[in-house]
């Protein structure tokens, strides 16, 4: 089978990436994308750190993200009122269903 077999490959551009700990990342994108459009920061898969183009100056967490449960994503969302009102509602729901 020859090349003609298997479709037509489009030509690529390699940009690598390297992150605070010296990681390296290669992404392949195509080579008619604008350089505009091709990100300079990407998280690196394997260590999570961001990474960017310059292997001297890779770029550093700023400030490492706390995990938040469930509840402090709901408290960004709702205020105290509608939390009360949801509450309520959700709890007089569940006495209906028990028979109170």
């Amino acid at each position: 089978m020859g090349e003609e077999d298997h479709g037509h490959h489009a030509e690529r551009m390699v940009v690598t990436y390297w992150d605070a700990d010296g990681n390296e990342i290669v992404r392949y994108y195509a080579a008619d994308v604008p350089d505009d459009e091709i990100p300079e920061v990407i998280d690196h898969p394997q260590s999570g750190l961001p990474a960017g183009r310059d292997r001297e100056n890779p770029p550093v967490l700023e400030k490492p993200q706390a995990y938040k449960s469930h509840l402090e994503y709901v408290k960004e969302r709702r205020t105290e009122e509608e939390a009360e009102s949801l509450l309520e509602e959700a709890l007089t729901k569940l006495r209906e269903k028990r028979g109170e």
